[in-house]
């Protein structure tokens, strides 16, 4: 039986191959380099940009996996708010309705420009009621606000200190919204326990149809003026 030829290999002459591959190579031109070294460089470039894109592509998908683990939170958070309201629907509802009753109360407070006239006659008649003098009672401008006009009423009245609070417990009981502010009280010279109270009460009245129309005028120009 014919035996096979060994197979000698020259390790030294071939590691001086190898060796004289890489014996004087110009760095500025890789093209003329023998192919042992060029095929590493290419080898070793290829791998540097796979390793940079892939360290790309993991930070990226880093900030995304951040970004959507605090949208979960958020929206666990929405889920946890919009079930306690499905659960508390009807009470919700029980509560919108006595907000609209309590406001529709306030509205019927509110007198209409109409009876503006009967009501500055009746904080007069409170202070008369009460034996006070009234020394001032100027109404002011009519200061129109979003849903509602407001009228300024300076007063300046004389009297009897415990007769000014009485009169003061008269005007919050009245049937329509009036407030007192900015008093003052200083004694009157020369009479004894008599007192001067300055101040000004404010009462409110609902917009009619035409204010109402010019309110949304104005606030529609605005808006188009924002633009």
């Amino acid at each position: 039986m014919a035996k096979s030829p060994a197979i000698h290999i020259d390790f030294k002459r071939l590691q001086d191959q190898v060796q004289r591959q890489f014996t004087g190579l110009d760095p500025n031109d890789p093209s003329q380099w023998p192919g042992l070294p060029r095929n590493l460089l290419y080898v070793a470039v290829c791998v540097l940009v796979v390793v940079a894109l892939w360290y790309a592509w993991l930070s990226k998908v880093d900030e995304e996996l951040e970004f959507e683990k605090t949208r979960e939170v958020q929206l666990r958070e929405d889920y946890r708010k919009k079930l306690v309201q499905a659960v508390n629907l009807d009470a919700l509802r029980k509560q919108l309705e006595q907000v609209q009753t309590y406001v529709n109360q306030l509205e019927r407070q509110l007198p209409s420009k109409a009876e503006m006239d009967a009501l500055l006659s009746d904080i007069n008649q409170a202070g008369l009621g009460r034996s006070l003098q009234f020394e001032l009672f100027r109404p002011g401008q009519v200061v129109v606000k979003e849903y509602y006009a407001e009228l300024p009423i300076s007063i300046r009245v004389t009297g009897r200190y415990h007769d000014m609070g009485l009169f003061a417990s008269d005007i919050a009981n009245l049937s329509r919204i009036v407030t007192l502010n900015d008093l003052s009280l200083a004694p009157v010279k020369d009479r004894d326990g008599v007192l001067t109270m300055e101040g000004v009460a404010k009462t409110f009245r609902y917009l009619d149809q035409e204010e109402i129309a010019q309110q949304q005028s104005a606030a529609a120009n605005k808006q188009g003026g924002n633009k």
